[in-house]
């Protein structure tokens, strides 16, 4: 019985030992089999160890995808330590923040993140950093020379599955980044509950494409966990070119795709999209909703279906797929929704008031199953309820087959003189007005009506006056909104804000929209 994520690099490692486990293409081409990835994982826990680590201690991991990242995180969790994975790409006071939060002993970083985090643990002694692909200076150590002097016994993790494998850092759904715990129960849970899926959503034969960064819980655990599960190799990708990446795709022999919508985005509509993808098998879709339209034309162009995905880092991720539904081969995935639960996963529509909703009446999703977290770091507050449901902050509903669509976030929910407004309603429809390419609406506090809608809009000609923008805007919603629906305020921008997987960053619009020179009391 697997009780440690490690424990499936170590069978991989025994069932095909020669076997090639991670590609890279960075300066060169550098792969590694099953068997070096599970002898570096060794000396990754034996290290850690010899620098007085224990069990439970926390060790952050500051890197972009590349073959040392896998190693660094499963030798933490084979040393029964915790793994802090942060986006090499944050800012120092982010990843400043995120290391004194975790209190994490060590800092595994590369050269994508090195700079911040010599600037983030300037004052602080406690901290060890190991550097990868840069050179280290006084009191750091190079990651080859942690590997090569890692000397000793193996230390031994626990064998608990409730032992705690990872804090991951999310907004959860109080808006201020916070650190969801993860054991290996939870892990590994939503490992073996997407591995039961029929047909599987991948084998040891695929070759998978790892551009989801791995900081993230999509490519951590989605990726690399059932990657690692089934046995199958993984490209390592750090960051997006559109025709490069195709050209690796082709001379690696991808066969799995997991992206994100802006990938489907840049790629939608080439010419040679049908040519350049025509070994793969799969191509799933998560960390963000997917627009039909777009999902169509990808298949205009490509000849293949996109499938969807949907989850939360509470949940390890995944809570429910269209890849495995039940409906007529080569037919595409139901438009608008993310599928099924997985196989052991429990899914509600949960109203106020706690009564089920009706089929189809959107509500709050609730969650339940082995793959939920254990709350937010320290402490283990907010996690499930006593029950064991988690209510995800999600808006959907529940069709008749059971495939479920997402409307909205609860906590961007905007509330007008106490009517409900969801900004997926306000963005589609100004979606339709000419000229727009982009839409992101939020909410903003209002003296008059408790919160008031402001719209943000991307014009297709960055030359287009901005009243003339907003006019149409404004004159558009007058017709197909009710009145409280409308926005108050559209502000013209030449671009969205987003996270690293594609989601518009709402929370970072907000504070612009707070801001003095966007006051809502302005004509």
């Amino acid at each position: 019985m697997t009780v440690n994520v490690s424990d499936y690099l170590r069978d991989a490692a025994s069932t095909d030992p020669d076997g090639v486990a991670l590609v890279e293409h960075r300066a060169e081409r550098r792969e590694i089999t099953w068997r070096q990835l599970d002898d570096a994982a060794d000396a990754v826990a034996r290290g850690l160890s010899a620098r007085g680590l224990v069990a439970g201690h926390r060790v952050a991991v500051v890197m972009a995808n590349r073959i040392d990242l896998p190693i660094a995180y499963f030798g933490i969790l084979r040393g029964g330590m915790v793994a802090v994975p942060i986006n090499p790409r944050s800012t120092t006071r982010e990843i400043g923040r995120m290391l004194a939060d975790s209190l994490a002993r060590v800092v595994l970083c590369d050269e994508a993140g090195v700079a911040q985090v010599r600037e983030a643990v300037t004052d602080d002694h406690q901290i060890s950093v190991i550097v990868d692909g840069a050179k280290p200076q006084k009191d750091e150590t190079a990651f080859e020379a942690f590997l090569a002097d890692a000397a000793g016994t193996d230390p031994a993790a626990p064998a608990d599955a409730e032992a705690l494998a990872v804090v991951l850092y999310t907004s959860g759904t109080s808006g201020k980044p916070r650190g969801a715990m993860l054991t290996h129960r939870a892990m590994i849970a939503n490992i073996e509950q997407i591995a039961q899926l029929d047909p599987p959503a991948m084998t040891s034969d695929d070759v998978c494409l790892g551009l989801l960064p791995m900081f993230h819980i999509y490519g951590l655990n989605c990726v690399l966990g059932q990657a690692v599960r089934q046995g199958a190799r993984v490209l390592l990708v750090d960051g997006f070119d559109p025709d490069g990446l195709l050209d690796q795709i082709v001379e690696e022999g991808v066969t799995n795709i997991p992206l994100a919508p802006p990938v489907v985005a840049a790629w939608a509509g080439r010419d040679d999209l049908r040519d350049k993808l025509a070994r793969v098998t799969t191509i799933l879709s998560g960390a963000s909703a997917l627009d039909p339209e777009l999902a169509e034309t990808f298949f205009a162009s490509s000849g293949k279906h996109i499938e969807q995905g949907y989850g939360l880092t509470e949940t390890a991720p995944v809570i429910a797929t269209t890849f495995g539904s039940l409906r007529e081969p080569d037919a595409p995935p139901k438009a608008g929704s993310v599928g099924r639960p997985l196989p052991g996963i429990e899914v509600r529509i949960v109203e106020a008031n706690n009564a089920d909703a009706h089929a189809g009446d959107p509500a709050e999703i609730w969650v339940k199953g082995d793959n939920l977290f254990s709350g937010y770091w320290p402490d283990g507050v907010d996690g499930p309820r006593d029950d064991g449901w988690y209510p995800t902050g999600d808006i959907g509903f529940l069709d008749e087959d059971g495939d479920l669509t997402l409307v909205d976030r609860l906590r961007e929910l905007v509330i007008v003189s106490g009517f409900n407004v969801y900004p997926f309603e306000v963005e589609d429809v100004i979606a339709e007005v000419p000229g727009v390419v982009q839409v992101a609406v939020v909410g903003l506090p209002d003296e008059e009506t408790g919160e008031a809608v402001v719209a943000f809009v991307v014009p297709e000609n960055a030359d287009t006056p901005e009243s003339t923008i907003i006019e149409s805007v404004e004159a558009h919603c007058r017709t197909r909104l009710a009145r409280f629906k409308q926005p108050k305020r559209v502000v013209v921008v030449q671009g969205l804000p987003h996270s690293a997987t594609g989601k518009v960053a709402k929370g970072r619009l907000r504070a612009l929209a707070r801001s003095e020179t966007l006051g809502l009391d302005a004509s």
